[in-house]
């Protein structure tokens, strides 16, 4: 498969922000267009073929994520509501408390400062503080612990986390195990089972390549009923379609967390994009995208006017290399380097650069160039 001829980016052009929002595969752009051409000449005719469309699409991501069963997947519009699905179906009680980092997105860390209202304390550790990442997470760990919940990757630093060993302490002391895993899936090789994760959500539109308005959320069998419900709707019912029936129970699977109508054109597009990693596969996409991470960190190391900030050591990095300039400052780079045509973030202090498996060297080399003329 040329993958690169499914990204026709324009040549004048340096794409270097998945960590943010990504381009479209081309079959993605074509599968809306297919869409919406269906739409404008039969309407919803065919809406079960579009039903199969939605479930060929939690299949794939059961896929993605190694989940047990497709039941164990919800669509949800982003990883906000899914979190929030979390924060307000659990049952909390005053003085419980919640561990997380100080380097969180704001969409892992308001929802659950919220629950400060019930008595929730939420406590943030200092990644940097302590032997590992880890460690400084396990050290606030107490008796009065609910949940942990931690990005895969830091959304600012790139800093990767070692899920696994997090989920398997949390496992073994009864606290529940929350990720955001917005910037690893569609990057790298991921599976819900090995990290003993309970909560999983991602937004499909950075490295799964996807459209804005649809995410991924998992949730472990055993804890589905856990959750309590605070929306309702035809969708979310055990006998779906059946209109006219005035009994109804919530579904059994993670459908439940739907309430209405499923969007389907971003499950068209998301479906499309998910194709190519699965005709790739992740193992390859993860280390193209790495080793692109790794010549990116090279690079900017062997320019004396810049500074990695990001983690350099394998396994702590992903998709994400954030860097500064030693004498212009981060805003300043960031506006000379869109102008210039390469596209990139400023966060944690510096510049973001989040190449995709698909980047050529040589784009990287040009980007990295630029940044050091400054």
């Amino acid at each position: 498969m040329d993958y690169h001829s499914e990204f026709p980016l324009d040549p004048e052009i340096l794409y270097l922000n998945h960590a943010a929002v990504a381009p479209w595969p081309k079959r993605t752009a074509e599968a809306v267009q297919a869409f919406a051409e269906e739409n404008i000449h039969r309407g919803a005719q065919n809406y079960p073929a579009w039903i199969k469309a939605e479930m060929a699409l939690r299949m794939s991501l059961r896929q993605l994520l190694n989940a047990p069963s497709v039941n164990d997947i919800a669509l949800m519009k982003n990883t906000s509501e899914a979190l929030s699905v979390v924060a307000y179906g659990l049952e909390w009680q005053r003085g419980d408390n919640i561990v997380t980092s100080n380097e969180e997105f704001p969409s892992n860390r308001i929802v659950w400062e919220s629950l400060a209202a019930q008595g929730v304390e939420l406590r943030q550790a200092d990644l940097h503080t302590a032997e590992s990442p880890e460690d400084a997470l396990i050290a606030l760990i107490d008796e009065n612990t609910r949940l942990l919940t931690i990005s895969s990757v830091q959304y600012a630093s790139g800093l990767r986390m070692d899920l696994e060993r997090l989920g398997r302490y949390c496992r073994e002391h009864g606290v529940l195990f929350c990720v955001d895993a917005i910037q690893s899936i569609g990057a790298l090789q991921f599976d819900v089972q090995a990290i003993h994760a309970d909560f999983v959500m991602a937004d499909g539109h950075k490295w799964m390549l996807g459209p804005e308005g649809l995410a991924v959320f998992y949730c472990r069998a055993e804890l589905r009923e856990r959750l309590k419900l605070y929306q309702y709707g035809w969708h979310m019912v055990e006998d779906v379609g059946n209109y006219n029936t005035k009994q109804w129970t919530p579904a059994g699977s993670a459908r439940r967390f739907e309430c209405g109508s499923p969007n389907m054109l971003t499950i068209h597009a998301l479906l499309a994009s998910l194709s190519v990693h699965h005709e790739l596969g992740m193992a390859r996409i993860e280390q193209e995208l790495l080793d692109n991470t790794a010549y990116l960190i090279e690079l900017i190391d062997n320019e004396s006017t810049l500074d990695v900030i990001s983690a350099r050591q394998p396994g702590r990095y992903a998709g994400i290399v954030t860097f500064r300039h030693k004498h212009i400052e981060p805003a300043i780079l960031h506006q000379n380097l869109l102008r210039q045509g390469v596209i990139c973030a400023q966060r944690g202090g510096g510049v973001r650069y989040s190449p995709h498996f698909y980047n050529s060297r040589e784009l990287l080399e040009r980007a990295v160039k630029l940044a050091a003329a400054g």
